[in-house]
C-alpha cells in the first residue's frame, strides 16, 4: 500500500493540475457579444408597443429614436421605466412612407433646401440628392434633432443613421462626427461591430429561422451587431406603403415578424445555450471610450 501511495498522490496532483488550467483557459475564453439595435422607435404608436415589448424581456438592448416623428414622445416615457435600454439618435433626413410624412425639427424656413414643395423630407436619398441640400442645413437640422433628444428627458448614448442619408457622403459624415464629438455621443458601428443581415429582407415565415441561424453561428471574434426593424401589425401601420422600391411589401407584418423572432422562446433559449452576452451602446461607450471610436468607412456603413 505504501508502494502505490505516492503514486496516487502524484496522479492526483496532475489531475488537479490539468483541470485547474481547464478551468482558467475557459474562464479567459472571450464570451460571444451581441447588440440588439432596433430601429425606428418613434416612428409610430405600434413600433413604441414593440419597444415596450421587447423592454419587458429584461433583456438588455439599444433603441434608435426618431426625433422627427411626433410619436418620439411616446418613446421617451417608454424608456424612462427600463434601465437595460440605451438611446440612441436615428438621425433623419428622409420620410419614406406614402401619407405619412414628416419634416424638419430645425423647421422648413430654416432648412429649405432639405425640404419638397411640401416642406417634408423626400422619400429617398436619391430624391434628396436631387434638391442639392446644402452643408449648412445638413448640420442645422442633424443638430435640432440632437438637441430635441438631449433635452427630451432621458440619458442619449449614440447616433446613427436613417437610411444612411446622414453619412451618404464624406461631407456629410464629417458633419455627424463633429456632432457626436461635441455633444459626446457614440457612433453607431465605430466600435468595430460586425454588422449582420438578419431577417429584413427574409420572407416572413422565414424571419425566426433566419434568426436563429444567424445567433447560432455568431464568434466571439468581432462585436455582433443585429439591426431590427420591430413593431406591432396595427391599422396604423398596415395602411403604410414605402414609397421605395426596394422597400418589402406588407412592411407591417414583415415588422411584426422580426418582433416575434425575437421575443421567441427559441431565441431566448439559444442565447441561454451559448451562453451569449448581450450588451449596449452604453456597455461599448464605458468600455472601449468614445476616444478610440473609429471610422468604418473603409467597410461601409
Amino acid at each position: 500500500m505504501r508502494l502505490f501511495t505516492p503514486l496516487i498522490l502524484l496522479a492526483s496532483l496532475l489531475l488537479t493540475g490539468l483541470f485547474s488550467q481547464n478551468l482558467t483557459a475557459q474562464s479567459e475564453e472571450k464570451p460571444v457579444e451581441l447588440l440588439i439595435r432596433a430601429d425606428d422607435s418613434g416612428m409610430s404608436h405600434a413600433s413604441n408597443m414593440a419597444l415596450e415589448s421587447l423592454a419587458k424581456t429584461g433583456i438588455p438592448f439599444s433603441t434608435s429614436i426618431m426625433f422627427t416623428c411626433p410619436w418620439y414622445q411616446e418613446s421617451v416615457e417608454i424608456i424612462k421605466e427600463y434601465d437595460h435600454i440605451s438611446a440612441g439618435i436615428h438621425l433623419t433626413l428622409n420620410a419614406e412612407w406614402k401619407n405619412y410624412r414628416w419634416g424638419p425639427v430645425a423647421g422648413v424656413s430654416a432648412v429649405p433646401s432639405l425640404v419638397d414643395s411640401a416642406g417634408f423630407f423626400t422619400p429617398s436619398r436619391g430624391a434628396l440628392r436631387a434638391l442639392e441640400p446644402s452643408l449648412a442645413d445638413i448640420e442645422t437640422e442633424l443638430r435640432a434633432q440632437i438637441e430635441r433628444a438631449v433635452n427630451s428627458g432621458i440619458r442619449i448614448d449614440y447616433v446613427d443613421y436613417h437610411m444612411g442619408a446622414a453619412v451618404e457622403s464624406p461631407d456629410r459624415r464629417a458633419i455627424v462626427e463633429k456632432l457626436a464629438k461635441e455633444y459626446g455621443l457614440a457612433i453607431s458601428r465605430y466600435f468595430g461591430e460586425k454588422d449582420t443581415d438578419i431577417m429584413y429582407s427574409d420572407p416572413i415565415e422565414k424571419k425566426l429561422e433566419k434568426l436563429l441561424k444567424v445567433t447560432q453561428d455568431l464568434t466571439s471574434e468581432n462585436i455582433n451587431l443585429f439591426v431590427t426593424h420591430i413593431l406591432e401589425d396595427t391599422p396604423e401601420v398596415q395602411a403604410l406603403v414605402d414609397l421605395n422600391p426596394f422597400g418589402p411589401k406588407d412592411m407591417s407584418k414583415h415588422r411584426a415578424a422580426e418582433l416575434s423572432a425575437l421575443l421567441s422562446p427559441e431565441f431566448s433559449a439559444l442565447l441561454e445555450k451559448k451562453n451569449i452576452s448581450l450588451i449596449t451602446y452604453k456597455d461599448l461607450i464605458d468600455r472601449i471610450g468614445l476616444e478610440n471610436m473609429k471610422s468604418p468607412i473603409d467597410t461601409g456603413y
